[in-house]
């Protein structure tokens, strides 16, 4: 059995080359939210140039992905972070077309590896198209996301980009989800309750029917 890989320790020292090498380069980032960029942003924004990618299709209703992205930008402007944030046109209906056949797939499973892959393969074409250095997401700070099929689809995505370089990262280790849960707390975030495809909206929903 393969052994895991530690990616946040991969990113320690990629931005440690970075700081040796004086430079800054250009960071396309994916973000799910607002909340989940607290946190990856205060570790990598001294090395990058940041424009972040929303491209959630993936989120269901449409309420709740505008909700997500409205409480990103506020975020963005309360710590006063000039960051461009480059929203994609959102079609929940053209998104689930691949995910549909595994829709009775339990939360982390093959669905979200395919829901993950759509996502990551959409920003290093942005990236790839636009100039960037690196694209990465700050998925990983989630502790229901697996870091390991995370990295792992950036990896192999990366070979059809040769210009872009994959920013490996699990930025819930050293506590970074315990450190996000105070940020959010002082800038009284909105905290979803649900990954947000309709499928684990469905299994929340179904969960806290007779409450």
């Amino acid at each position: 059995m393969e052994n895991n890989k530690n990616y946040q320790k991969l990113l320690e020292k990629e931005l440690e080359a970075i700081k040796n090498s004086g430079k800054k380069p250009k960071l396309l980032i994916h973000a799910c939210c607002g909340p989940c960029f607290t946190i990856p942003y205060e570790i990598i924004k001294d090395y990058f140039d940041i424009t972040i990618l929303y491209n959630n299709s993936n989120i269901y209703p449409k309420e709740e992905h505008d909700r997500r992205f409205n409480e990103l930008k506020k975020y963005l402007s309360d710590i006063d972070a000039n960051i461009t944030v480059i929203p994609t046109t959102y079609d929940n209906e053209k998104y689930n077309l691949d995910l549909e056949p595994r829709a009775s797939d339990k939360e982390g499973h093959e669905r979200c590896r395919i829901c993950f892959k759509k996502r990551l393969k959409e920003g290093f074409e942005y990236a790839y198209k636009n100039g960037f250095d690196y694209f990465g997401t700050v998925m990983t700070i989630s502790r229901y996301k697996n870091a390991q099929d995370i990295n792992k689809i950036g990896e192999s995505l990366q070979k059809d980009y040769p210009t872009v370089k994959w920013l490996y990262a699990d930025f819930k280790k050293n506590d970074g989800y315990e450190k996000s849960l105070i940020i959010i707390k002082e800038h009284e975030m909105y905290f979803q309750e649900y990954c947000g495809c309709k499928y684990s909206y469905e299994a929340y929903q179904n969960k806290h029917k007779n409450d």
